[in-house]
C-alpha cells in the first residue's frame, strides 16, 4: 500500500514536471527581436528562460519577468523549446556546438526554433549537429521589423518537420499574428530572402519618394499621410515612413550594420540561382551609402538621409519655398 502511494506521487510529480517544461520556452539572443518576442510570450504566460552574452540585454530581460540561463546548454536542460534569435554565423555556431552550447546538452525531443536570418548551408550544419542528439531544428525566419516585434506583428515562415511545427504552434501565436509551414527544412529560408529582397527595394523606395516630395516643397507629415493611404504606399512606407518624416532614425529596430548581413545572403542566394535581381542591387549602393555616412547603427530607414543629402535637400528651405 505504502510502495503503490509512492509510486502514484512520482507519477504526479513527473506529470507537473512535464507540464512545467511544456508551459516554459527559452530565447537565446535577447537583442532586438529576441527580447520583444521574450515579452510577449511572457505577456502570454509562458515562463521564459533566456540567455545572452550581453549584461545589458540580459538584466533588461530579467526586469521584466524572464529566467536566465548560464548558458545554452542550460536553457536546454530547463525546457524541451528553445528559440534561437542571433546576429550572425559566428554566434550560431557558438550557440549550437560550441563550449557549453545545445549539443552538449540536447536530447531527443528537444525542438530548437532557427529564427534569425543566416546561410541556409550554415542552419543545415546546425541541424545536423542537435539531430545526432535526438533534437530537432525548425528553420523559422520572421518577417518584420523590431517595431513590429514589439507589437506581436511577425509572421513566422516556418519549415521542416511538420510534427515539430505543430508542437511549437502555441507559441508561434505567443508572439506572431501569422505562421506558416512551408515545406522541407531550409524553404523558411528562401521565403524570407524573398520577403527581405523586397523590404531592402520598398523601403529606398519610400526614402526616394519622400525626399522627392519634400524637395517638390511637400510637407513630410502631409506626405506620409496622403500617400500612406493610396495605392502608392507599402508596409515599408508605413512602418518607416515615421522616422523618415522625424528625419531621426536613432531608435534603430533594424541597424543598417545589421541588414548588410542580410543583404549579402541575399544576393549570394539569388546569383547562386543565375537570378538577375537589378532593383535589389541598386538599392544595395543605397545602404552602402549609408554605411559610408555614419548611419551603421541607425534603422534603415536612414537611407531616406542619403538619399536627402544625394538631392541637396534643405528641409527648412523647401517648407519657405512651399
Amino acid at each position: 500500500m505504502v510502495r503503490e502511494t509512492v509510486r502514484e506521487m512520482v507519477r504526479e510529480f513527473t506529470k507537473t514536471e512535464k507540464k512545467n517544461m511544456t508551459s516554459t520556452v527559452g530565447v537565446i539572443g535577447l537583442g532586438i527581436m529576441g527580447s520583444a518576442m521574450s515579452e510577449n510570450l511572457l505577456k502570454a504566460e509562458f515562463q521564459v528562460i533566456g540567455f545572452d552574452i550581453d549584461a545589458a540585454r540580459r538584466d533588461a530581460f530579467q526586469a521584466k519577468g524572464g529566467v536566465l540561463g548560464g548558458s545554452p546548454a542550460d536553457v536546454a536542460r530547463r525546457t524541451e523549446r528553445i528559440i534561437l534569435s542571433l546576429p550572425s554565423v559566428a554566434a550560431f555556431d557558438q550557440v549550437v556546438s560550441g563550449d557549453n552550447g545545445l549539443t552538449s546538452a540536447a536530447y531527443e525531443g528537444l525542438i530548437v526554433i532557427e529564427a534569425g536570418t543566416l546561410p541556409i548551408n550554415v542552419k543545415e550544419r546546425g541541424r545536423d549537429a542537435l539531430a545526432a542528439t535526438g533534437a530537432v531544428m525548425l528553420d523559422c525566419p520572421l518577417s518584420g521589423t523590431g517595431a513590429q516585434a514589439v507589437t506581436r506583428d511577425l509572421a513566422v515562415y516556418a519549415s521542416g518537420n511538420e510534427a515539430a511545427y505543430q508542437n511549437c504552434v502555441e507559441i508561434f501565436e505567443g508572439f506572431a499574428r501569422a505562421h506558416y509551414h512551408v515545406g522541407p527544412f531550409g524553404n523558411g529560408s528562401k521565403m524570407k530572402f524573398v520577403a527581405n529582397h523586397l523590404v531592402a527595394i520598398h523601403n529606398v523606395a519610400a526614402a526616394e519618394a519622400m525626399v522627392l516630395g519634400m524637395k517638390a516643397g511637400l510637407d513630410a507629415e502631409l506626405i506620409y499621410k496622403v500617400i500612406g493611404d493610396g495605392a502608392g504606399s507599402s508596409r515599408m512606407f508605413e512602418v518607416r515612413g515615421p522616422m523618415m518624416v522625424a528625419d531621426d532614425y536613432s531608435e534603430a529596430t533594424m541597424k543598417v550594420e545589421v541588414w548588410q548581413k542580410d543583404m549579402s545572403i541575399i544576393g549570394e542566394f539569388a546569383g547562386n540561382l543565375n537570378c538577375p535581381a537589378p532593383l535589389f542591387a541598386a538599392s544595395g549602393q543605397i545602404y552602402n551609402a549609408a554605411m559610408a555616412q555614419g548611419h551603421a547603427r541607425d534603422d534603415t530607414a536612414s537611407v531616406c538621409a542619403v538619399i536627402q543629402d544625394m538631392a541637396r535637400l534643405d528641409r527648412g528651405a523647401c517648407l519657405d519655398k512651399g
